[in-house]
């Protein structure tokens, strides 16, 4: 499966609220499917969004959800990162 840019939404430092619009947004124009990728301390915010979007304002989802972790380079050596996808795709 390939994943287009357009379908997905990095979630970082913004509001959960502007997370929850992009995702709304990506829905209504049309997207049958959108992911929500995060990594680090904003996976917790990647599930409320996911969660968000799911009970008020696109109802009939399917989820799916792949974790990982990556090797990043720190200031001094490689760290490891989780990092989650968390899959919409309309019904």
């Amino acid at each position: 499966m390939s994943v287009k840019d357009e379908n997905v939404v990095f979630v970082g430092k913004k509001p959960t609220t502007a997370y929850v619009f992009a995702v709304v947004t990506q829905f209504s124009d049309g997207q049958n499917e959108v992911h929500i990728k995060a990594r680090g301390k904003s996976i917790n915010k990647a599930v409320d969004i996911a969660e968000i979007v799911r009970n008020r304002f696109v109802q009939n989802v399917d989820v799916s959800i792949g974790i990982s972790t990556e090797k990043l380079m720190g200031e001094r050596d490689e760290i490891n990162v989780s990092s989650i996808d968390i899959s919409l795709r309309k019904k």
